[in-house]
C-alpha cells in the first residue's frame, strides 16, 4: 500500500495543500520552520489516528481556524483506499475508512504501517524507561493486535491496584481478597505481554545488528538487552514477597511496567559510551530494523518517514542510509531537509527514483 495523493486543510501551519506523491520516494525540502515536518505528521496521523508532535489534537488546528481534516488516498494493490481524519473544535475526533467510522481508534493501528525516524529519536538513548518500553509497545502493536488489548487490560488493573493501595494507606486498612483481584488481572495480562516482549527482542536483534553494520561498515558490537523482573521470577510469587513494599510506597513495585531495553555497543552503555555519530546510526538501524520486522510479520509495504536526518551523519553513511531505503525492500519514503541540492544529489547518484516537493511558508510546489 502506498500514498498516492495527501490533502490537507486548516492543519498546523497549512490553509490548505494537495500533493500528488510519488510510490516511491518523496523529499520534502526547505528551511526550517515552513512546515515539512508537519506534512509528515499529516502522514502519520493517518496511520496512529494522532499527531507524533502533538498528542492534544485541537493543538494541530490551524491558528483560529474552526477544524482540521487530513486525507489520504491509498493504493492498496488493485483497490483505493480513502483514510479521513476531522476535528472540529471541541467535537470528538472523525476518523473513517472508505467513508465508514471506526468503532475503535485501536481498530486502525497496522492497517498502514508506517515507521518514523526523527531527531526526537535521542530520547530513546538519553531518557527513562518509559520512552523505551513504549517504543517497543508501539511496534509489537502494529502486527498483534492482541498486544494492544492486552496492555490497556495491564495498565487498567494497575490504575486499580494502585488507588487501592492508596486508600488502604489513607483509611489505615487493609483488604486481600480486593487486592487479589487485580494481582489475578496483572498477572493474567503481565505474563502474556512478558512472553511477546521476549520474543519481539529476539526475532528483533539480528535484525537490529545487520543494519547498524550496513549503515556504518563497522565492525562494532552492538546489542540489546530487555530488562525485566519477570526474568527474575514468577509474576505472582514476586507479587507476594513485594506486598509490605507495596502497602509502604502505596504503588506496585512489580510488573511489566518496570521492564526495560538496554543499549549496548561493544559490551558497554551506548548513552555513556557511544560518540553522537554511533548514537545517531544506532537509532536509524533500530527504525530500519522496526519497519523490516514488521513487513515480515505483516507482509505489508512499510511506509518510512525521515524528518531531518542528515544531522551528525557523513557523507558515507549518508549514502548507505539512502542506499538501503531507496532499495525498493520497504515501502513508500518521505524525507526531508532544509538543502534542496542534497539529498536528491545523492539520490540521483545512486539511480533512485525520487519526487521533490519545496515547502515554503506553508506551500507546496513541485521542484
Amino acid at each position: 500500500m502506498f500514498l498516492k495523493q495527501l490533502s490537507i486543510l486548516n492543519f498546523k501551519n497549512y490553509e490548505e495543500a494537495q500533493l500528488e506523491l510519488s510510490e516511491k520516494i518523496n523529499c520534502f525540502l526547505g528551511n526550517n520552520g515552513e512546515g515539512k515536518t508537519n506534512l509528515l505528521d499529516a502522514i502519520y496521523y493517518l496511520s496512529f489516528c494522532k499527531s507524533y508532535f502533538n498528542p492534544i489534537d485541537s493543538q494541530n488546528i490551524k491558528h483560529e481556524s474552526p477544524f482540521f481534516v487530513v486525507e489520504g488516498y491509498y493504493q492498496n494493490k488493485d483497490k483505493e483506499e480513502v483514510i479521513y481524519c476531522g476535528l472540529k473544535r471541541n467535537q470528538k475526533k472523525q476518523f473513517k475508512r472508505n467513508k465508514k467510522n471506526y468503532d475503535k481508534l485501536a481498530d486502525h493501528i497496522g492497517r498502514i504501517p508506517l515507521v518514523i525516524i526523527t531527531p526526537l529519536d535521542i530520547l530513546l538513548i538519553i531518557d527513562g524507561s518509559d520512552i523505551r518500553r513504549k517504543f517497543v509497545d508501539g511496534i509489537i502493536s502494529q502486527y498483534d493486535t492482541s498486544y494492544l488489548t492486552n496492555l490497556l487490560a495491564y495498565n487498567k488493573a494497575l490504575n486499580h491496584r494502585n488507588l487501592l493501595l492508596k486508600s488502604f494507606w489513607i483509611n489505615r486498612n487493609f483488604d486481600k481478597d480486593s487486592l487479589d483481584v487485580w494481582d489475578d488481572q496483572l498477572v493474567q495480562y503481565g505474563n502474556l505481554i512478558y512472553a511477546s516482549r521476549k520474543k519481539f527482542i529476539d526475532d528483533f536483534t539480528p535484525i537490529f545488528q545487520k543494519y547498524y553494520t550496513e549503515i556504518s561498515k563497522d565492525q562494532e558490537e552492538v546489542a540489546l538487552e530487555y530488562r525485566s523482573q519477570l526474568n527474575e521470577g514468577d509474576f505472582e510469587s514476586l507479587l507476594k514477597e513485594n506486598l509490605d513494599k507495596d502497602r509502604g510506597n502505596h504503588y506496585s513495585n512489580i510488573g511489566i511496567h518496570k521492564d526495560d531495553l538496554l543499549f549496548k555497543l561493544g559490551g558497554l552503555q551506548l548513552k555513556k559510551f557511544g560518540s553522537q555519530g554511533q548514537q545517531k546510526t544506532y537509532l536509524l538501524a533500530l527504525k530500519l530494523a522496526q519497519a523490516e520486522l514488521i513487513k515480515n510479520i505483516s507482509e505489508e509495504d512499510v511506509i518510512i518517514l525521515l524528518d531531518d536526518i542528515y544531522d551528525k551523519l557523513d557523507g558515507k553513511r549518508m549514502s548507505q542510509l539512502m542506499g538501503i531505503v531507496g532499495s525498493g525492500n520497504f515501502g513508500q519514503v518521505f524525507i526531508t531537509d532544509t538543502n534542496l541540492e542534497r539529498i536528491p544529489s545523492i539520490l540521483t547518484e545512486e539511480k533512485i527514483n525520487f519526487k521533490s516537493f519545496k515547502i515554503e511558508e506553508g506551500s507546496v510546489k513541485d521542484v
